[in-house]
Parts: structure tokens; C-alpha cells; sequence
């Protein structure tokens, strides 16, 4: 087709955009389409080209036809979508403050009937609003975690553009990633406090159910965290200093934000934070949940609105998973520790932004006031540190969360209100099932002892562990039928404070437990359980002396073999091979047999060398922790008559029957069990005082036996018996002092044996 380059055609009427367009293509210029689609199909009849323009919405522009100057914010305000709702929010009342309402409700009743009836009401109204008041105060400095959960979900409480508006002097929303998208759940925009520019954003929630979806509830999706990530680094160029408002359940966790890379966002996010040079100040003024929190809020300073929560699951999930019914929400709110001052506690946020009485809803402005206050504290604190310090002091907030140190004592306050450990509950096993795991056992012990192998301890501990835990069961089975139980609860906690006070068990409190004790052991019979208790404990007592005797068994086995290295590396030594050499060529050349026979020299040089290697011996016995006593036959003692020895015994007998007689009184009784006591809290290591107290309760014990075997027939028999002794002695020798005290009797044998006592 020829290109037509001048139109002869004339157009009437008005021209649409499209009617103009000129096509360079075809050769056409300045000759609207309609017209040219009439030309060149006017050679053909019959056919008409008809178009039709779609309808499409107009667009809204937030900027109105005669915008205001002087608005607050600046001129550039009028570019927000968010705008004053034109209806009031409806109130919303929480479960918890019904018994509010109720009494706001009288108020309202009387002021009614004040009006209608025109009497004086005025003092019941002053009094009933005290009571409000006085309500309102107690309901909100008492509140629970899931009543403060519930006030941060409130559907009236400030967004984050309500706060903005109310702290800025100027405030310009800034939109988009740079990709394509601009997410309404997150807000980004620059604004000014006191003349200072800060980068805001934060997540929007909405004020209505319309604004809600659109606002998809507060939830991001992965383009509002890139939208905030593009803020970041602006912010990051120009010296912004940044504060971030959290307020959302979560990030949104549909299949399209997955697939747009919803954890990856947030990674980057969290990693992109800690390298800014700027400081950056977050706040929660609602609920952060999870990731979806985290991702605008590693900070420098992280601030919390007093009602405000903070947490990695919801109160609600966390009942679900653990407790399989979101009605355990309340207890989880409580254990997840989620509340400001709990955190604040946990170290995890640095401090708490007051709210009104009837939360931040109640008084919206005043509460963007604390908000603002808190901001121009926590930034000029920031600023007087340096770009290494603010990044160092933003790595270490996050550093220090959940760390401990081993070896620090814990502290009393909080070791008080630690949740004491849940002992798990025992079961009884069936006594058919204890006799086959101890038969099993001793045929374990006897094929070991018949192949001389020793017997295997660990399946004999283990079998001795499980029926101290069936006695012990069966014990408190016993204590609970004879009606003994809060009589031993109660002995209990005595010992218990006495333990923690580290003081000495009180006679009258021993004297109780005996009684105690005693009164068990006698009704002990009666008890349903007692079978099963007494063949348990004789299982036990059985397979305890077993392991006793393995166990002793195995240290005499290893000590022996200690001894037996030792005395070998004596007896190889070069000098004493020498030695030993020497004098048995010396009997050799004697050509004597017997030791008899030996001349006194030779016989003085094998003692000599006997002497020595006794001693050595000696000290290495003593070094393996043996106490060795070399005792010699007493030659006074082998000239004794028979009957002279049998009367030392039989004085001997009647010295330990009386001494123990004085034991058992309770005067000394008390005080060897004082002496006990002493010596068990001393240990090895005893200070001067403990010495001095165990040292004078030694001597009374001592004194009090003494005087107890000098006020018998005692002393009178011993002084006969001594004379008698002599008289048999006659001309074989005299009798020594430590010959009469052979069989004498030793208070410090009853002091020495208290000692092993613990």
C-alpha cells in the first residue's frame, strides 16, 4: 500500500488519546486510527469496525484539590494514605475488665436518674467513680501475662502511623523495594524530633477491619522486608539514625511468600542490622512475634510499651504443642516469660515505656509522648559513642542473651523461686520379677568365682540400686498405713533447718527421732506391706554383702599387687643385692648350717640388714595407707599362770561392761553424740576453734568414765589382781608400770572409736 503522507480527510468531533496516536511504521502520520480504519477498509462493503473502551476505576489520590500549607507535618503529609477515621472506633471491652464496666454503668444509671429525678446524687457519683478508679489501678498494676497479651492485641491500641503523626514535626512515607512491590504492612519514612531527621518503619497494622486487610493484619510479607532493607541502607548513607516499631503476630507464612523467599528476607534483614553504622533504637508497642519481629528489631536499645510481648510462639501455639489445647494459654503466657518486665529481667530488652491506666488506647497521646521522651534519651546516649564502639555495643546485646558462666553460685532470689525438680514417681516392680533379676545375678557371681574371674559389678549395682528403690517405696508405703507420714514430714524439715544452719543436732531432737524410730520398728509388723518390705531388704542385705566382698576382694587383689611391686623394687636394688650376696658367700665360707651356729658378728650383720629392710618395708606399707604395728610377745606375760590370765580377762570384761553401762546413760550419751557431730563438721581439716570444742568434750568424756569406774568395786579389784600379778612374777622379773596397764581400761578407746562416726 502506498503511504499516504498528507490526509485530504477532515475529522469532526473531539479526539480520544488513542484516536491520535501517529504510527511511524505504516507510513501514516497525523491521521487518527478510526478515520484511517474507515479508509482502508471503505474499499471493502458489508464489514464495520467497531472498539470498545474498558471502564477502569479512578484513581485516589491521598492529595486533595485545596491543600492546606500549614497542615502539621508539612505540606507533604497530604501525600499519606492515612488519614483520621471519620467514624470513632466502637469500644471494646476484654473479659477481664467486665467488673469496669459494671461499675461504669452504675455511674451512668445515676447520673441518668440525677437528671430525670433533679436530686442530688453527687456523693454516691464521687463514690462510685473512687471505686472505678481504685478498680482500674488494682486491675493494671496487677495484670497477668495473657491479660497484657490480650491488651496488645486490642483492637483500638495506637499503630505505628498513630505514634508517628503524634512525635514527628515533619513525617514523608517513603514506598516501594525497588522490585515492584510496595507492602501496606510495613511503613518507611522520614521524619524529624526536635529538629533531628530519623529513618522511621515499622508494622502497620489497621484501625478497622477494612484497613486491616488491607493492611493483611500487620503481617509482611517478603517485599515489606526488602522495602525496610532498602530504608536501612538508605539510612546507612546519609547518617540517618533509625527507629523501628514492632507490632506484629508474625510474618506472613502463605506458599507465595515462601516461594518469594520469606526466611531469606529476613536473613538478610538480621544480618544487614548488625553491620549499620548507625544507631538504631526499637520499640514493641504491641506484639512481637518471631522472626517476623526480629527481622526490624536487632537494635542498639530495644524498648517495650508496658503492656507490650515479646516472643518466639504465640501463648496459644505454645499450649497447643505442649499441652494439645490452646486453653493452656494462659499458663504458657505465663511460662514463656514474654512481658516486659520479664524480659527486662532476662536482660533480652533494656527497659520499659509506661503506659495509662486502661492501656495506651486509653490515652493514645500521652503515650506517643512517653515513646518520644524514650527516643531522644536512648539517642543521645548512642550518639556519644563512636562507629567501632555502636557496632561492638549492638554485637554484645545480642552476644549476652541466654549466656551463663559455670562455677557462679546462683543467686539466693532466684535459686528461691527455681522450680524445684519433679522426682519421677516410682513404680513397683513385681517381687516375681525382683527374684529373677537377683537369681540371675548370683549365677553371674558364681561362674565368675568357679573360673576365678572377678564377679561382674555392674549388673550388681544396677540390681542393688533398683531394690534400695523398692525398699525405700516400700518403707514410705509403710509410714503412710501406720499414719506416720507428717509425724516423718515434720522431723524432716527439723533436720533440714538444722543442716541449712550448719548447727549441732539438739539432744531433745535425736531424743525424738529415737522415739520416733521405735514407735515405727513396733507398729512395723502390722503394716499391710511388710512382707514385701522385709524379703526386699533381705534381697538387699544379700546382694550388699556380696558386692562389699567383691569389692573388698578387688582392693586386696590391687593392694597386694602394689606391695608385692614395692617389696620387688627394694629387693632389686644393686645395694642390696650386694648386701645380700655378700653375707650369703660370708655363711658359705663358714661352712655353718644353722644360724645357731653363726659366729655373733655375722649373726649381728643378717639382723642388722633384717632391721633395715623392715623399716623400708615398713614405710612402704605406710605409704599405701596401711598402719603397721610391730608387737613383741611380753616375757612377763609368758611366766603368767593360766589362771592369773583368765582373772586379767574377766577384769578386762568387767571394765568394758561398765563403761558401756556409762555410755548408755543419756548425760554421756549426749555429749559422745555431740562429740560426733563435732568431728563429722570439723572434717579433715578442723580450724582452732572446732580443735578447742572437740578437745574439751574428749576430757568430760574421759572424766565422767573415770569417775564412773573409780566409784565401783572396780579400782579394788585391779590393785588385788596387781599384787597377785607380782607375787606370780617372784624372781622371773618385776613387774613394769606398762605391765600393770595392759589390762587396764582406756577412756580414749571410746573417743577413738566415736571418730569414725560421719
Amino acid at each position: 500500500m502506498a503511504s499516504i503522507s498528507h490526509s485530504p480527510l477532515a475529522f469532526a468531533g473531539t479526539s480520544t488519546a488513542s484516536d491520535l496516536f501517529r504510527s511511524s511504521s505504516n507510513g501514516v502520520s497525523g491521521v487518527p486510527l478510526r478515520a484511517l480504519g474507515k479508509v482502508r477498509l471503505g474499499m471493502r462493503r458489508n464489514v464495520v469496525l467497531a472498539a470498545k473502551l474498558r471502564k477502569v476505576k479512578k484513581h485516589e489520590y491521598p492529595w486533595p484539590e485545596d491543600p492546606d500549607p500549614n497542615v502539621k507535618g508539612g505540606v507533604l503529609t497530604h501525600l499519606s494514605h492515612f488519614k483520621p477515621l471519620k467514624e470513632k472506633p466502637k469500644p471494646v471491652t476484654l473479659p477481664f475488665e467486665k467488673p469496669l464496666v459494671d461499675i461504669e454503668k452504675k455511674i451512668i444509671d445515676v447520673r441518668k436518674m440525677a437528671n430525670e429525678t433533679g436530686l442530688d446524687f453527687s456523693d454516691q457519683i464521687i463514690s462510685l467513680e473512687n471505686k472505678y478508679n481504685q478498680a482500674l489501678k488494682d486491675l493494671y498494676t496487677n495484670l497477668t501475662p495473657i491479660q497484657r497479651v490480650n491488651i496488645a492485641r486490642h483492637p483500638n491500641r495506637p499503630t505505628f502511623l498513630d505514634h508517628v503523626f503524634n512525635i514527628t514535626d515533619k513525617f514523608v512515607e517513603l514506598h516501594g523495594d525497588r522490585a515492584g512491590y510496595d507492602d501496606p504492612a510495613i511503613v518507611t519514612g522520614i521524619g524529624t524530633i526536635d529538629g533531628r531527621r530519623y529513618m522511621f518503619m515499622g508494622h502497620q497494622k489497621g484501625r478497622n477491619t477494612k484497613e486491616n486487610i488491607m493492611r493483611n493484619f500487620g503481617m509482611p510479607t517478603p517485599h515489606g522486608y526488602r522495602k525496610a532493607l532498602r530504608m536501612m541502607y538508605y539510612a546507612d548513607h546519609h547518617g540517618f539514625p533509625i527507629v523501628t516499631f514492632i507490632d506484629t503476630p508474625g510474618a506472613y507464612a502463605d506458599l507465595k511468600s515462601e516461594e518469594l523467599g520469606q526466611g531469606e528476607a529476613i536473613a538478610h534483614n538480621l544480618r544487614t542490622m548488625f553491620g549499620l553504622k548507625v544507631p538504631i533504637v526499637s520499640i514493641v508497642m504491641g506484639e512481637g512475634g518471631s522472626g517476623g519481629a526480629l527481622a526490624i528489631g536487632c537494635a542498639n536499645t530495644l524498648l517495650m510499651l508496658e503492656n507490650a510481648v515479646f516472643y518466639v510462639a504465640s501463648p496459644e501455639a505454645c499450649a497447643a504443642i505442649l499441652w494439645k489445647s490452646s486453653k493452656a494459654s494462659p499458663k504458657a503466657a505465663e511460662k514463656l516469660k514474654i512481658t516486659a518486665t520479664e524480659l527486662c529481667k532476662l536482660q533480652i530488652a533494656d527497659g520499659v515505656i509506661p503506659e495509662p491506666l486502661g492501656g495506651a488506647h486509653a490515652d493514645p497521646a500521652w503515650t506517643s509522648q512517653q515513646i518520644k521522651n524514650a527516643i531522644n534519651k536512648e539517642m543521645d546516649e548512642l550518639h556519644k559513642l563512636d562507629t567501632e564502639a555502636l557496632l561492638k555495643h549492638r554485637m554484645m546485646k545480642f552476644r549476652k542473651i541466654g549466656g551463663f558462666q559455670e562455677g557462679i553460685p546462683i543467686d539466693p532470689k532466684k535459686k528461691k523461686n527455681m522450680k524445684p525438680k519433679e522426682e519421677p514417681v516410682h513404680v513397683k516392680t513385681p517381687v516375681v520379677d525382683l527374684e529373677g533379676e537377683v537369681e540371675k545375678v548370683k549365677q553371674q557371681i558364681l561362674k565368675a568365682k568357679e573360673s576365678s574371674n572377678e564377679p561382674p559389678l555392674v549388673p550388681l549395682t544396677k540390681t542393688i540400686e533398683k531394690l534400695r528403690k523398692e525398699v525405700d517405696t516400700e518403707f514410705s508405703e509403710a509410714v503412710k498405713a501406720l499414719g506416720l507420714k507428717e509425724r516423718f514430714a515434720t522431723l524432716r524439715e527439723e533436720f533440714a533447718k538444722v543442716n541449712a544452719q550448719n548447727q549441732l543436732l539438739h539432744p531433745a531432737l535425736k531424743a525424738k527421732l529415737d522415739k520416733l524410730r521405735e514407735e515405727f520398728n513396733k507398729g512395723l509388723l502390722t503394716a499391710p506391706n511388710y512382707e514385701d518390705l522385709k524379703y526386699k531388704l533381705d534381697m538387699l542385705k544379700e546382694l550388699s554383702k556380696a558386692y562389699d566382698l567383691a569389692e573388698s576382694n578387688k582392693k586386696a587383689a590391687k593392694l597386694k599387687q602394689e606391695v608385692n611391686k614395692k617389696f620387688s623394687e627394694i629387693m632389686d636394688r644393686e645395694d642390696v643385692k650386694e648386701q645380700v650376696v655378700a653375707l650369703r658367700v660370708e655363711v658359705e665360707n663358714s661352712g655353718v648350717s644353722k644360724f645357731d651356729d653363726l659366729d655373733d658378728s655375722l649373726k649381728e650383720k643378717i639382723v642388722e640388714l633384717k632391721k633395715e629392710l623392715e623399716f623400708e618395708f615398713i614405710d612402704v606399707l605406710k605409704s599405701l595407707g596401711l598402719d603397721v604395728e610391730l608387737k613383741a610377745k611380753d616375757p612377763v606375760e609368758q611366766t603368767l599362770p593360766s589362771e592369773v590370765k583368765n582373772k586379767i580377762e574377766e577384769l578386762n570384761g568387767e571394765i568394758n561392761e561398765r563403761i558401756e553401762s556409762v555410755i548408755n546413760s543419756t548425760d554421756l550419751k549426749d555429749k559422745i553424740e555431740l562429740l560426733k557431730l563435732e568431728i563429722a563438721k570439723a572434717g579433715k581439716t578442723p580450724d582452732s576453734a572446732a580443735k578447742n570444742r572437740i578437745v574439751a568434750l574428749e576430757q568430760q568424756i574421759k572424766q565422767s568414765l573415770a569417775a564412773a569406774v573409780e566409784s565401783s568395786n572396780l579400782k579394788e579389784k585391779h590393785e588385788k589382781l596387781k599384787a597377785e600379778i607380782s607375787q606370780s612374777v617372784g624372781s622371773n622379773g618385776s613387774l613394769k608400770k606398762d605391765d600393770e596397764d595392759s589390762f587396764s581400761f582406756d577412756a580414749s578407746r571410746v573417743v577413738g572409736a566415736n571418730r569414725t562416726f560421719s
